[in-house]
């Protein structure tokens, strides 16, 4: 392994190079006008993975975004075989005037490395690429059989690799799943996520007239849709912070006690928190703590809220329509189809009828959690100890991948979320930000990884 690790040591500035290059290119997959610009991406990375040594790679045409798939097999039979996930599209970069430098023109500040995507995924994806690049270099091959598949709808809630797994889980076959797409407890505190919260969105509209009317010969006469929809959310919580949604809570698994122990070890600090957020004090459902309401408690928040006169100085109207768009978090053992009926049901039921109110499903996924017994994440707790040189502790993430719980059905393998981000890294914010220390030291941690599972 010293060889491996001196590579990666000698060659930061081309890792870091072809980095750049890689995040340089706009692949925001929710945004029609950036289509070609995810295809790009797609290609380049294709391209990326043959240059480093594995040449049986494919680009999945899908009805969305392309899959990028490749594999090296070479390792025998007898040798485990690690399937890697991860996506190479990103968020969106609204609001652009918050940002300290344009998204797609990364640039480094100390040992930091600013734009859309640094650790969002392209910067945690490309880790793994650079690990199995210095084992090839080194020595000519892997010590595993190795499968990537790189998606790019992960942002946008597509279903092309739910398609794509579902029907191809022979290629998939696998003995462990490896992503790196979660973040780390904190700064210097390397982590293994044991668990994700599953994902329901939904995007509401009410509609009252068919057209825009004057607020002074019209108003008190109907119901204003977007006084109607504000009316709607608020009905979605009670005073204790609990969504009201009947039967939300029926299947959740409550949190051990072991569990709750080991969070308050954590070195979590309440005011610091605040502070960082810019905000006074936290909130939530009663009883729980910030990190158990954040990690393992299902929740239901507005995202966006849109209808009616929004420009400069006044219009006096009653918005024809409003609509806004929602997600709930779940947590085991939720699922989002149930989730997503009790929610349209709660709805439909809320809804006057001096309105229309639509309902639509966009996306959903289930929540994952995995034991932690498994050789897979023995190995990774190791790898990341000696590549960073502290003892890795475990957490879950409020975060949602869809695409893990599917895993885990359909390939059977377990999964490790051996992420490199940081809390503060404002993924899907302004001024996305990745270590570059977490980088380099994951490449290391990844090669370190591939080594030890062949071993045991």
């Amino acid at each position: 392994m010293n060889e491996i690790l001196n590579y990666i040591d000698s060659n930061k500035d081309n890792f870091l190079g072809e980095l750049i290059e890689f995040l340089k290119i706009p692949s925001i997959s929710s945004e029609e006008k950036y289509k070609p610009d995810v295809l790009k991406a797609a290609d380049w990375l294709a391209n990326h993975i043959k240059s480093i040594g594995i040449s049986d790679v494919k680009v999945h045409e899908t009805e969305g975004h392309p899959i990028v798939f490749a594999q090296w097999l070479e390792a025998g039979e007898n040798a485990p075989t690690v399937l890697v996930y991860g996506h190479y599209d990103v968020q969106p970069v609204d609001p652009l005037e918050l940002w300290d430098s344009p998204p797609f023109e990364p640039v480094i500040k100390g040992t930091k490395i600013y734009g859309r995507g640094t650790c969002d995924d392209k910067g945690q994806l490309f880790a793994h690429l650079k690990s199995i690049e210095s084992h090839l270099k080194i020595n000519g091959k892997l010590p595993v059989n190795i499968k990537l598949i790189f998606e790019g709808e992960e942002e946008c809630g597509g279903e092309a690799i739910e398609h794509f797994v579902k029907t191809n889980p022979e290629l998939l076959k696998c003995d462990t799943v490896l992503v790196s797409d979660t973040e780390w407890y904190a700064d210097g505190l390397p982590s293994i996520c044991y668990g994700l919260r599953g994902i329901s969105y939904f995007e509401i509209t009410v509609t009252g007239p068919d057209r825009d009317l004057h607020s002074g010969t019209y108003g008190g006469t109907l119901d204003n849709p977007v006084n109607t929809l504000c009316w709607l959310v608020s009905q979605m919580h009670d005073k204790y912070g609990r969504v009201t949604i009947p039967g939300f809570y029926d299947s959740v698994i409550p949190l051990t006690q072991r569990e709750r122990d080991g969070y308050k070890l954590l070195p979590f600090n309440e005011e610091h928190y605040c502070k960082e957020l810019g905000i006074k004090a936290t909130n939530g459902e009663f009883g729980y703590t910030t990190l158990e309401r954040a990690w393992a408690r299902p929740t239901l928040d507005l995202n966006g809220i849109f209808g009616g006169y929004t420009g400069d100085g006044a219009k006096t109207i009653i918005p024809s329509k409003a609509s806004a768009k929602l997600s709930m978090r779940l947590v085991p053992n939720q699922t989002h189809d149930e989730i997503a009926a009790k929610f349209e049901d709660y709805i439909q039921k809320l809804a006057p009828e001096t309105v229309k109110v639509d309902v639509k499903y966009l996306h959903g996924g289930n929540p994952f959690m995995v034991g932690l017994e498994s050789k897979s994440i023995s190995a990774a707790l190791e790898a990341l100890e000696e590549a960073v040189g502290v003892k890795p502790v475990f957490m879950r993430d409020g975060g949602s991948i869809p695409i893990v719980g599917l895993f885990q059905i359909i390939l059977n393998a377990p999964t490790v979320l051996m992420g490199l981000g940081l809390p503060d890294d404002n993924i899907h914010s302004p001024n996305e930000k990745f270590d570059l220390r977490n980088f380099f030291s994951g490449i290391k941690a990844s090669a370190i990884f591939l080594d030890k599972l062949a071993k045991i």
